[in-house]
């Protein structure tokens, strides 16, 4: 009994130190999958690790990040549950949003503004002017999870009557890095790409303006998305700290401006309309069955 006496406070103390530290445990760390905005995963890596690292600070909570290397994996990595939030293309965001609930919360700003436009790029000295000019030739798209360099061109194509494995000589996928640096070296004819990652790389100097021209802009396009796996659509709370922590970045940047790539200047809160366009399109391509 006198060694019951003696425990009992000592298991009480345990007990309290148990409730204690249970309350404050740290929650499970969010996995922020980020597309491969980047020419390497190394630099991709670097280059978002500082924003990944900021929400960690506003959410108190950890967050790891993960690129992935193509957009088609991040949105079936977002839908399998590899990872709970991630910031992807258009229509890798309409994909996973179609196929597993993924919910888009905000979406990026680019000078400002949340929109961009997919283009077709050729060489100057090629003698191509439009898509008229490209049949037999040789044709790059992006991945098949890219809305500006496989889905928008590709829908324009159709409206045009045109079956790119039968109307080009050659197609091929590869990176918008590899189109564009392979059209200004005129190993190939034209390919797809957006505008941000062709003004990008004549900025950074991996190209020259004068290599290569623009025979075709779409109408304008919802930039990239941040969106949360279907798991989370539904935490309000953590929806609310995320979409706040998100809206501050603008002026976030002021102090810390590697928290986003050159040019990019915020987010915007968005919702799945917004995507609309993006979502037509892969249900005018076939690439999206109505449900």
């Amino acid at each position: 009994m006198k060694i019951l006496a003696r425990l009992l406070p000592l298991l009480a103390a345990f007990s309290l130190l148990t409730a204690v530290n249970g309350a404050g445990a740290t929650e499970p760390p969010l996995k922020f999958g980020v597309g491969l905005f980047q020419p390497d995963r190394d630099k991709n890596d670097a280059t978002y690790r500082p924003l990944a690292d900021y929400l960690s600070a506003r959410l108190d909570r950890p967050v790891q990040l993960r690129t992935v290397d193509s957009w088609e994996g991040l949105a079936k990595s977002l839908a399998n549950g590899e990872t709970d939030i991630a910031l992807m293309g258009p229509w890798g965001y309409v994909l996973a949003n179609h196929q597993a609930g993924a919910q888009v919360i905000s979406t990026i700003l680019y000078d400002g503004k949340p929109e961009y436009f997919a283009i077709t790029i050729t060489h100057p000295d090629s003698g191509i002017n439009s898509l008229a000019d490209l049949k037999g030739k040789t044709f790059a798209f992006g991945d098949k999870g890219s809305t500006s360099g496989y889905l928008i061109p590709l829908h324009y194509m159709m409206t045009q009557g045109i079956t790119p494995e039968k109307y080009f000589g050659k197609v091929i996928h590869t990176s918008h890095q590899a189109i564009e640096t392979q059209v200004t070296q005129r190993q190939l004819d034209a390919g797809a790409d957006y505008n941000r990652n062709r003004n990008a790389m004549i900025e950074q100097g991996l190209i020259k303006a004068e290599d290569s021209k623009i025979i075709w802009t779409s109408p304008p396009l919802p930039n990239d998305a941040f969106a949360v796996s279907a798991a989370l659509a539904g935490d309000k709370e953590l929806i609310g700290k995320l979409q706040a922590a998100l809206g501050a970045v603008g002026e976030a940047l002021k102090d810390n401006p590697r928290l986003l790539p050159a040019h990019y200047t915020g987010f915007v809160s968005r919702d799945n309309s917004f995507y609309k366009p993006i979502r037509d399109a892969g249900l005018a391509t076939g690439k999206l069955q109505a449900k």
